[in-house]
């Protein structure tokens, strides 16, 4: 009984082999291909089982270099936590004060990404035009910034896109404030057309006293730009004219031709 049933697989076998050996080549090629991606999972197993001793090898450190890691992001982990506890005395401080000299709040940004998405060769360092407009919430003057700071303002808004005029254009004017103990408070404007990375900052006072490095922001004046954002810091300083006043060269903070993605504040 054993034996018959081998020799009826045996000629099972053989009677197969004949059919396909004299099926047509296409038909034959049909056939491979199906029988084939049969084992196709296999394969796909046994090569991942092959490949993964070696990507466990290469993920593995050694364990005085694991222990470092976690001392350092035990270390940060700390630091953070005072330093926020830090800010909230902070927040508490300011909210105390502002509640009794009666100043408002100032409100959080809200930001919109956007991309450039065309540049004028001809004037390249004055204008661009991003992939937001009003259907975004983007509307005339708002204010156009990167991690960096400062870029400029939308000068129109159409439904999908925004022309931006740069800080370095003449009708880009900003009211911007010297991180100094005086607080001075300056107009930036631009310096000329073949400079494009120093600004002028004009009718400062007298009598400011204005170092290299110093930092600007914007003042909040004018009804544009909020206050605090970071323009640059100053280049140089001199006496204007006349002496009736201080102006200074601004080295921005933003690299102007080389955007890519700027964040519109909508408010």
């Amino acid at each position: 009984m054993f034996r018959q049933k081998h020799y009826v697989a045996l000629g099972a076998v053989t009677l197969a082999a004949l059919l396909v050996l004299n099926l047509p080549s296409q038909a034959a090629s049909r056939l491979k291909m199906g029988v084939g991606s049969l084992f196709l999972p296999l394969f796909g197993l046994a090569s991942s089982a092959q490949q993964l001793p070696g990507k466990a090898i290469d993920a593995t450190l050694p364990r005085s270099q694991l222990l470092k890691e976690i001392e350092n992001l035990r270390q940060e982990n700390q630091q953070l936590k005072l330093q926020q506890l830090q800010a909230n005395a902070t927040a508490q401080e300011n909210n105390s004060l502002r509640a009794a000299v009666g100043w408002q709040q100032q409100q959080p940004w809200k930001l919109k990404l956007a991309r450039v998405v065309l540049r004028d060769p001809a004037n390249w360092w004055r204008t661009i035009q991003i992939d937001a407009g009003t259907r975004d919430g983007v509307h005339e003057n708002s204010p156009v910034l990167i991690s960096d700071g400062l870029v400029g303002r939308v000068s129109s808004a159409g439904t999908y896109r925004s022309q931006v005029v740069l800080l370095g254009d003449p009708n880009c004017r900003v009211s911007a404030r010297v991180a100094n103990p005086a607080r001075d408070i300056g107009i930036l404007t631009a310096s000329g057309p073949l400079e494009n990375s120093l600004l002028n900052l004009t009718y400062l006072s007298s009598s400011a006293n204005l170092k290299s490095g110093q930092q600007i922001f914007t003042s909040g004046e004018g009804g544009i730009f909020p206050a605090g954002i970071p323009i640059g810091q100053i280049f140089d300083a001199r006496q204007a004219e006349f002496g009736l006043y201080t102006e200074a060269r601004v080295k921005l903070s933003a690299n102007l031709g080389a955007l890519k993605e700027v964040w519109v504040l909508i408010q």
